[in-house]
């Protein structure tokens, strides 16, 4: 079986790369998907339906044209990682593992102790959480290769 993950969140760090370098390294079958991580590509989709002057309508707009890419990506995963950074706030992140918990998809949380008290909501509808990329690779083997 190929499986598919889809990675969420926090954009400023290399985690997705440490993630798909450590899967490779033991050869797994997964494909891995994510919304746009371009920021400023993300936050510019809506300008594609026409200029807006007033920033809640293009977010509105944006946020709209960038859900038909995400929703049927996390609709057609097999799991999620939801990554949270303690820089910025992942509005963004914290409502895909809602959908994913209301799609019933199964998601592992990634972040720090730190945030453990904001996100926990969160972590407890998430399958795992772990605090480094290396512990979601050794989940994913786990998943992916124990009979």
């Amino acid at each position: 079986m190929n499986w598919t993950v889809y990675l969420s969140g926090e954009i400023h760090t290399d985690w997705r790369k440490q993630l798909e370098d450590g899967c490779a390294e033991h050869n797994l079958p997964i494909t891995f998907t994510s919304a746009v991580t371009d920021h400023e590509a993300s936050d510019a989709a809506g300008d594609l339906l026409g200029t807006e002057h007033a920033n809640y309508w293009r977010d509105h707009k944006s946020a709209k044209v960038n859900a038909i890419r995400s929703r049927n990506l996390l609709e057609n995963c097999n799991i999620a990682v939801v990554r949270f950074g303690d820089k910025y706030k992942q509005w963004n992140a914290a409502f895909d593992a809602g959908y994913c918990a209301a799609l019933g998809k199964p998601y592992i949380t990634l972040h720090d102790q730190q945030i453990i008290h904001p996100l926990k909501e969160v972590d407890a509808l998430a399958m795992a959480w772990a605090e480094t990329p290396a512990q979601v690779v050794d989940i994913l083997n786990y998943v992916v290769n124990k009979k």
